[in-house]
């Protein structure tokens, strides 16, 4: 039994040192695997953050490739959204599941011409030709007894009895008539006043006659019209009473008709007076009208940024009704000596003001931004661009809205939201906490600022250089234990661009640095209370290659800091502290 117990207890021994043998080893060598991958996923990782873009909590549209501070807030900057992927602002991707079910396509830039060559198109409508239309009015006072015209859209022949009208001034004018009928002879004067009176009234000499030859007085008179044409508008009713000269009915006569087309600012000049024009219409698609530019509007309509071209056609059938839409093309337009780009007219908004197209910025990924263009002229289906794209650019030419509505949801530049996109040279108004002696400290260094910035409107770059090394000496006084995190990043960037100003060799070099120095420097200042002299803020829109910049100064006279004798008084004061 003991021998049974003792082979029992030894089996169990070599089977654990045989396990321990079979696995031990290659968990071992699993963790060391997994050890390693851990590692080498780390050290991926690292490398991946270290590559990536790296964005500010408050200001995203800061993007640089290596971690720092904000150059706005001074904030540290974090890694920008894996979503990201290191776009730019104004930059945004879609999913290829979203643009395959938008049915978004895109097309690449190219110089060519269009397919009609040299030809500009219109769009426009067919409205009345003005000047054939006319007013039938009535001549005298009285009630009209009976309409002969029911509905709008009548038309009415030249001699066709329109209505009847009792007139009681009429009816004392033919008593007279019959009257002086028989004096006639004795008293021609009078006789031939009294037929005058009744020519005025618009009657002829045959009614004339025949109520001299009558003798009777008609009570209810008929109104003949006097023209051809279709009622536009009916302008009384049976049994209203009217007044001499007071219109009954408008009548436009469409045996001509205009069509009014908006060309855009820059294809003025391209028209003028007598250009035909060949016009098309949904109503008889197979069928071509001839018009002639009869007009062209003198004033740009600022709203739409368009103009009025009016032509006139000859419409004997009718075929042409007032309200149609209609698209016009002008052949033989004197094209550009230089091949232009064209893109189809699919891929261009147009707002009124700016037209706009989005630009597939990667190649291999669906990654769109937007763009304004110049647009030249429409040539059919396609525009030429003069300026905003290059050849061999990417642009969306199918779902361009869609893309839009993309953009918009996410708070990027779009057709409707141009202007949501944050200017980093606004002042940002930031609330610090600065000690006493961190005021009096910083209101010490404006001194020797005032003489840099001095120094740069004469662009002496040895006096920019000293000016910065006593500003910075002035800013080292500053106890770090008295400032916060955001305050201790502000007077850091401060003190860096201070340091390259020192350094560099070149005014210009020291002004783009004044740029980001300023931009740390006034939000600093505008946080010391009771500040004395009073401290002016001003800006040149044009400096930072035109996005902007800004300075203190103590003198209300513009002086620029950033271009000096090339523009000295560009710029205003924007506030003052």
């Amino acid at each position: 039994m003991n021998k049974n117990l003792i082979y029992i207890g030894i089996a169990v021994l070599v089977g654990l040192l045989a396990g321990w043998l079979i696995f031990g080893t290659s968990v071992d060598k699993s963790m060391a695997v997994k050890d390693v991958s851990t590692m080498s996923d780390d050290h991926d990782h690292s490398a991946e953050t270290a590559e990536g873009m790296w964005t500010c909590s408050m200001h995203p549209q800061i993007m640089q490739p290596e971690p720092g501070d904000c150059p706005i807030c001074g904030m540290d900057l974090i890694p920008a959204e894996s979503s990201a992927d290191g776009l730019a602002a104004d930059q945004f991707k879609m999913t290829k599941n979203a643009m395959a079910l938008a049915n978004i396509q895109t097309s690449r830039v190219g110089n060519a011409e269009g397919k009609n060559g040299n030809t500009i198109s219109l769009t426009g409508k067919i409205v009345e030709n003005e000047e054939a239309n006319s007013v039938q009015a009535s001549y005298f006072d009285g009630r009209i007894e009976r309409l002969n015209v029911s509905y709008e859209g009548q038309e009415v022949r030249k001699g066709q009895l329109l209505a009847t009208i009792y007139a009681p001034n009429l009816v004392a004018a033919q008593q007279e008539l019959i009257t002086t009928a028989s004096l006639k002879e004795s008293q021609p004067a009078l006789y031939k006043s009294v037929r005058n009176k009744l020519k005025l009234w618009k009657l002829s000499e045959g009614q004339i006659n025949s109520i001299e030859e009558s003798g009777k007085v008609l009570e209810n008179f008929p109104i003949y019209a006097t023209v051809s044409g279709t009622v536009s508008e009916k302008m009384v009713e049976e049994g209203d009473y009217v007044k001499q000269g007071q219109p009954i009915l408008k009548l436009s006569n469409l045996n001509s008709v205009w069509a009014e087309f908006d060309a855009y600012e820059n294809q003025i000049s391209q028209f003028k007076k007598g250009q035909e024009i060949k016009m098309t219409t949904n109503a008889y698609p197979n069928k071509e009208f001839d018009a002639i530019i009869s007009f062209i509007d003198p004033v740009l309509n600022t709203q739409t940024r368009v103009v009025t071209v009016r032509a006139t056609i000859q419409n004997n059938n009718n075929l042409l009704k007032p309200g149609m839409f209609v698209a016009g093309n002008i052949e033989g337009v004197s094209a550009s000596k230089k091949q232009q780009l064209v893109v189809p007219a699919s891929a261009v908004m147009w707002t009124g003001e700016r037209s706009v197209v989005y630009v597939k910025t990667n190649p291999d990924e669906p990654v769109f931004e937007m763009r304004e263009v110049t647009i030249g002229n429409r040539n059919g289906e396609t525009y030429t661009i003069i300026d905003g794209l290059e050849n061999g650019d990417e642009i969306v030419t199918n779902g361009t809205f869609t893309v839009d509505a993309a953009a918009q949801l996410r708070g990027k530049k779009s057709m409707m939201n141009q202007d949501n996109v944050e200017d980093e040279t606004t002042i940002p108004e930031m609330k610090m906490e600065l000690s006493q002696e961190a005021q009096k400290t910083i209101e010490k260094s404006l001194k020797p600022y005032l003489n840099m910035k001095d120094a740069f409107v004469e662009g002496n770059i040895a006096d920019v250089s000293a000016s910065a090394k006593t500003t910075l000496e002035q800013l080292k006084l500053i106890p770090e234990r008295d400032l916060g995190k955001m305050e201790q990043s502000h007077i850091s960037k401060i003190k860096r661009m201070l340091i390259a100003i020192n350094e560099a060799d070149n005014i210009k070099n020291q002004r783009d640095h004044f740029v980001v120095l300023n931009q740390n420097m006034v939000p600093l200042v505008m946080n010391i209370k009771n500040i004395d002299p009073q401290i002016l803020i001003q800006k040149c829109p044009m400096a930072n290659n035109n996005k902007g910049a800004f300075w203190l100064s103590t003198n209300k006279e513009i002086r620029n800091p950033y271009y000096g004798e090339q523009m000295m008084t560009c710029g205003s004061t924007i506030d003052s502290l």
